[in-house]
């Protein structure tokens, strides 16, 4: 009996152990497909929802590209749309939405092309136009002026007034005229320009033009050049020389610097004045934009220098910016340097910031006089 208790016990653990096996086999194999059908079921969930959301990515990268396409800047062609836009889905009608909403802004943008296109040739007709009478105004007034007839001082006044006035205006019609031609892209006469004589050149000037304030150079040993229209140029730099001599006191100094700046050559005009008001600071380069009206017009300034200034760097690939606080006002114009170059004439042994400087003060001797214009890298002689 007792041995039938212990075969029919372990039977009933070999049983047991049997079950148990069979039961843990068919758990993991429950287990292994429920996590293989959510597995497949999620990744069908993934497919379905990125074939949904397709279009709805399309409508976001149309908004994304139309987003960095710069609106603002002359002649656009907003050509960018939403393809395959399905009206009878809900991301399908915004896509709809958004491409009426772009051609509207399209047609706007044409409209006020058309409007600005016609209002820079009529700028530049009448400019063109008034050169002819405002000079004729001009000859009679100094004509009358200058004859031999005598007349009264209240008439000699006039005279005087009306040839001022007529010039006052030439020189509007002449910036109105240039920013005219280089709003439409007339091309300018390029040709390799060595900066460096034609800031000493400038800064001669504008020391001849007003002889209280201190002028200073800082110019590199090397030629600087670059691509450029030479007349162009010179006015930019002629422009920023006289906005610093003529909004700052008596006094200032003035820097007028060259140097390379990667792959841009840079040319700032410093000066150590009162700086420029930060309410005006982002309009500066707008066109009529004066800083202090009643000494702008005394002095005969027409608002339109500092746009000039960034007419042409723009017309040349570069651009001009201002930095500007209390103590220190830096106007730079960036231009792209001229890697293939043609090589220049020997310089001979004289540094050549300081050989540029003799050679004007040999033509012109305007370094002789007055307060010193001075180089940062060596006095001129």
């Amino acid at each position: 009996m007792l041995l039938i208790a212990v075969v029919c016990a372990a039977i009933s653990s070999v049983t047991t152990l049997v079950l148990r096996s069979h039961l843990s086999y068919q758990l993991d194999t429950q287990i292994g497909v429920t996590a293989a059908g959510l597995v497949a079921a999620s990744l069908a969930v993934v497919a379905i929802v990125g074939v949904v959301l397709r279009p709805l990515r399309k409508v976001a990268e149309t908004a994304s590209r139309v987003s960095q396409l710069p609106l603002h800047t002359g002649e656009m062609d907003l050509n960018e749309r939403v393809s395959d836009a399905d009206p009878r889905t809900e991301v399908g009608q915004v896509g709809a939405a958004l491409n009426r909403m772009l051609d509207h802004i399209h047609s706007a943008l044409q409209a006020r092309q058309q409007s600005e296109t016609r209002v820079r040739q009529f700028v530049a007709d009448a400019s063109h136009e008034l050169r002819t009478p405002l000079a004729s105004i001009r000859g009679y007034a100094e004509l009358t002026r200058r004859g031999r007839e005598q007349v009264g001082p209240d008439t000699q006044h006039a005279l005087a007034r009306v040839e001022s006035e007529a010039n006052r205006l030439t020189v509007l019609v002449e910036d109105l005229l240039l920013l005219a031609r280089v709003d439409v892209g007339r091309p300018l006469q390029f040709e390799q320009t060595d900066l460096v004589p034609l800031v000493v050149d400038t800064i001669s000037d504008a020391r001849a033009a007003g002889p209280e304030h201190i002028w200073r150079l800082a110019l590199p040993d090397e030629p600087a050049l670059v691509l450029a229209d030479v007349a162009r140029l010179r006015q930019v730099l002629v422009n920023l020389l006289a906005n610093a001599r003529t909004h700052t006191p008596p006094g200032t100094a003035v820097t007028a610097r060259v140097q390379r700046r990667g792959t841009w050559l840079c040319v700032d005009v410093e000066d150590d004045g009162q700086g420029i008001p930060s309410q005006l600071l982002p309009h500066v380069f707008d066109r009529f934009t004066r800083g202090d009206s009643a000494r702008s017009r005394a002095t005969g300034s027409t608002g339109l220098g500092l746009a000039i200034v960034q007419a042409v760097a723009a017309a040349h690939g570069g651009a001009a910016t201002v930095d500007s606080r209390p103590g220190k006002t830096v106007f730079t114009v960036h231009l792209p340097v001229l890697t293939a170059a043609a090589p220049l004439a020997p310089r001979g042994q004289l540094p050549f910031a300081d050989r540029a400087q003799r050679r004007h003060r040999d033509t012109t001797g305007r370094l002789v006089t007055g307060p010193p214009l001075t180089s940062k890298r060596a006095a001129a002689p």
